[in-house]
């Protein structure tokens, strides 16, 4: 996910990694070596190269969204960018004769990707920061990741697109609505299978929330089938993945999500920066750290992911 290029070229430097977690343990040997390269936007320094690999890895193994969407980085581009997204096709070609080139201008879709922040503070214990033994770097990459990839999940279903990515649930820019019914049933959940398109179904994936699984594990057609493999956690061949982002079956409410989610984008706009609070919660004998991460997230084709809504009765 995550490569050399993606960094500034200071943080692949021994120097810059020694006198970074010097100055994570509340030392100030060395930092007026590094004081230049804090960021004038949040007052952070750059993960070392080392670490930010580590933090990449853990962030994949954290979120959902990271394993299931795409993941592409555009940390050196400007503030807003656009991701485009096209229809490629390919056609028979009669003997002699050349492939036709067709106007491809709109077969692209273009959409914009803004730089959202995300901030997370984690505390530690001062005898554990001053311990030369513990591992501090792994325990604070271990720590940024979960927090960084629950919040993360919550908005890539959820998010307004204010301050935030925008989540699948959005009322317009997320996944499409493929039907509304007052309660789930069997028909109800095939003709949301089907509804998809071929393309997407090849890699189709249910997403809901452990509630919406438990009341999908019961659920039978006329003559007693289930819908739901346990042998695999499937529905209709595809498998089912949870979140506790996923709204329960209520009214108004869509309760499952079927479709291709490599077509969500998820693209990392900066490395992430931390700074340390050695002040903030001396009281308490802990040292905090401060750290942010830009990103945005958004469906790039809204056909790939469709929902089922619960309506009035």
């Amino acid at each position: 996910m995550y490569t050399p290029d993606d960094r500034p070229s200071y943080t692949r430097t021994g120097e810059y990694s020694k006198n970074f977690w010097n100055l994570m343990r509340a030392k100030q040997d060395g930092l007026g070596s590094i004081e230049n390269h804090r960021s004038t936007e949040t007052g952070t320094f750059s993960l070392p190269k080392s670490a930010e690999t580590a933090l990449g890895m853990q962030l994949a193994k954290k979120s959902l969204f990271r394993r299931l969407g795409t993941v592409a980085n555009a940390k050196g581009s400007g503030y807003r960018i656009y991701a485009k997204d096209n229809n490629d096709v390919a056609q028979w070609v009669p003997e002699g004769e050349q492939l036709p080139i067709q106007d491809g201008r709109k077969d692209f879709t273009r959409m914009p990707v803004d730089r959202h922040k995300l901030g997370a503070i984690v505390k530690m214990d001062e005898d554990f920061v001053n311990d030369a033994l513990f591992d501090l770097e792994g325990h604070l990459v271990k720590r940024f990741a979960k927090s960084f990839a629950k919040a993360e999940d919550g908005a890539f279903i959820a998010g307004t697109g204010v301050g935030m990515p925008i989540g699948l649930l959005h009322a317009t820019a997320g996944a499409q609505e493929a039907l509304s019914a007052p309660s789930l049933t069997y028909a109800n959940v095939v003709s949301l299978y089907l509804s998809l398109k071929a393309e997407y179904r090849e890699e189709g994936v249910w997403l809901m929330n452990d509630k919406t699984a438990l009341a999908l594990r019961t659920l039978t057609d006329g003559s007693g089938n289930h819908i739901w493999r346990e042998s695999d956690d499937s529905i209709l061949g595809k498998p089912v993945v949870y979140s506790e982002y996923m709204p329960d079956i209520e009214e108004g409410g869509m309760p499952i999500l079927f479709g291709d989610f490599s077509y969500y984008w998820i693209v990392d706009r900066k490395p992430v920066g931390i700074s340390v609070l050695s002040e903030r919660f001396i009281l308490e004998h802990q040292v905090g750290y401060l750290g942010f991460e830009f990103l945005d997230g958004k469906l790039i084709r809204q056909e790939a992911v469709k929902g089922l809504r619960i309506a009035a009765e």
